[in-house]
């Protein structure tokens, strides 16, 4: 429960990098086996399927991308 309450109140940054090619992180997925990955924006879209069968929660901020400032 608290992994859970920590990835619901923090937010990817910058510091955020996507483990497929290293650009920013968007998207956060905790495996059912306890391990993480993230993806930028563009990988995140490409695993979104395959990540839903392996991942207990799955933390998509690429809204980001497209917010007005």
């Amino acid at each position: 429960m608290t992994e859970q309450v920590f990835l619901e109140t923090t937010p990817l940054n910058a510091l955020d990098r996507c483990d497929r090619c290293g650009a920013q992180a968007y998207v956060r997925a905790i495996l059912l086996t306890g391990g993480e990955l993230m993806f930028c924006a563009h990988h995140g879209k490409e695993y979104a399927e395959k990540l839903k069968t392996v991942a207990a929660k799955i933390q998509d901020e690429t809204q980001k991308l497209v917010e007005s400032k």
